[in-house]
């Protein structure tokens, strides 16, 4: 399974999935984690689960559908995020099935891998 992995290592607040990726690489061997930067071309040539900081949650949750997101305020286009970009693919019709594990940012390192692999376990 490929799995997209977001995340900003400058920032607390958005580089939770990038802090346990380490420990997922080594609980899951066989998932293709592949680190993306949400404004670059993602080449989504099938299926995919993406793993990214998400506000407004209280727990780890699999959303499979946009329609549960509202999108950030954009005044720039520095404001451009990956649910933006997922928007434009799904306009464009080039947005293959997906699913969001999304891990709050309050989290721990220690709670967002337990709960990240749990999900990952029953979604595999």
């Amino acid at each position: 399974m490929r799995i997209i992995v977001f995340g900003n290592p400058d920032l607390s607040f958005d580089s939770l999935p990038l802090r346990i990726l380490p420990r997922l690489e080594k609980r899951f061997p066989k998932a293709d984690f592949r680190v993306k930067d949400p404004n670059e071309e993602w080449n989504l040539d099938g299926d995919f689960l993406i793993l990214d900081t998400v506000e407004g949650i209280e727990q780890t949750k699999l959303f499979s559908d946009l329609k549960a997101f509202l999108p950030a305020p954009r005044l720039t286009l520095h404001d451009f995020d990956a649910y933006a970009n997922l928007r434009f693919l799904e306009k464009l019709g080039k947005l293959p099935k997906f699913n969001i594990l999304a891990v709050p940012p309050s989290f721990s390192e220690d709670r967002a891998f337990e709960t990240v692999s749990a999900l990952l376990e029953a979604f595999m």
